[in-house]
């Protein structure tokens, strides 16, 4: 085999992986962004921007990575910004009554882990419609944000917790700040867990045919509940970053965060329809929507027509998904109505 054509190869497996065809054509556009904004005010690509550009980045694809999870297995899951404000409230209320920042950080984690079980439980054992069964989980998490410090935001975590503070947000490692490595690690970690095990096989088998995933012994009910507990975890840790960067719990922290998630997974091809897509694009995604947010702010734009863009962007990623996955389901269906004939 030549040179030439092993290079071919190399490049049709790569583009022949799951969703990787519009990881690929994302990061481009990507480019083209980057070069717009800046064309439009250079200190877009200026050293200061592109590192709080990073840090803005690390909390859509922490979010992302759970979302992505969820949206794999065919659902999905609206109680994220409602843990997050439950994190960034239970641990700013522990801190600022004297518990160790460290503690307080692990019995945050309890409540919020258990709140993605709750969500597994509902909806893969107890069959309710992911919309309601996480809509139910979002009212009660946002309810036990209000209610723990006794419906009031909390006083600033103190002094005692800038090493906390500096480990989550402020603090820099290799001239990067801590939140992008730690989304890094988390992104690492769970892309190990979906690409490369026979857990995130399952994941993806429950998500293109739940039914016939059951039929081949795939416990249905365990991989979406992992799914579910995934998400709240990441937003959990997104919790404790919003509570590290405002040195403080407010209760209506995390509101809005289950929009971002599912737009950075889907422009990243991750797709609402379940069983398709790679968490390589929610890093491509949530740097779209962290580059699109920074340089919006950067060109003046007002925080109205932020949304709307926003807003947009969202519909016309499901949009084009939905479109693109029923063509190939029209496809699938023609090819096999001709093996019949034949």
């Amino acid at each position: 085999m030549s040179e030439t054509a092993a290079k071919k190869n190399g490049f049709q497996r790569l583009f022949a992986k799951r969703g990787m065809g519009q990881v690929i054509t994302v990061f481009f556009g990507l480019i083209a962004l980057c070069l717009v904004f800046y064309f439009i005010n250079p200190n877009f690509l200026s050293e200061r921007n592109i590192q709080n550009l990073l840090r803005q980045i690390a909390p859509y694809l922490i979010i992302s990575i759970g979302q992505g999870y969820v949206l794999i297995t065919g659902n999905i899951d609206l109680s994220i910004g409602s843990v997050i404000g439950m994190s960034a409230m239970i641990s700013a209320t522990l801190m600022t009554a004297g518990v160790d920042p460290w503690l307080a950080t692990i019995i945050t984690i309890i409540p919020c882990v258990a709140t993605g079980l709750l969500n597994g439980f509902l909806i893969a054992t107890c069959r309710l419609p992911p919309f309601i069964g996480t809509l139910g989980t979002m009212t009660i998490a946002r309810g036990v944000a209000q209610l723990v410090n006794g419906n009031m935001n909390t006083d600033a975590i103190g002094t005692t917790a800038e090493g906390w503070r500096s480990f989550f947000y402020y603090g820099k490692t290799i001239s990067v700040f801590n939140t992008f490595w730690i989304a890094l690690a988390l992104w690492a970690a769970f892309n190990f867990l979906l690409s490369r095990t026979r857990t995130g096989r399952h994941i993806y088998a429950v998500g293109s045919n739940a039914e016939a995933a059951k039929l081949s012994g795939v416990s249905v009910a365990s991989k979406t509940t992992i799914a579910y507990t995934v998400s709240a975890f990441c937003a959990c840790v997104v919790g404790l970053i919003v509570c590290a960067q405002a040195g403080m719990g407010a209760m209506d922290a995390g509101t809005g965060y289950e929009m971002y998630a599912v737009a950075a997974s889907v422009i990243g091809g991750i797709s609402t329809l379940g069983g398709q897509g790679i968490l390589l694009g929610n890093i491509v995604g949530a740097s779209v929507w962290g580059a699109m947010y920074n340089g919006l702010s950067l060109v003046g734009a007002p925080v109205a027509w932020r949304n709307i863009v926003v807003g947009i962007i969202v519909v016309l990623s499901v949009l084009i998904d939905v479109i693109l996955r029923g063509n190939s389901m029209i496809r699938l269906r023609i090819r096999a109505g001709a093996r019949k004939k034949i």
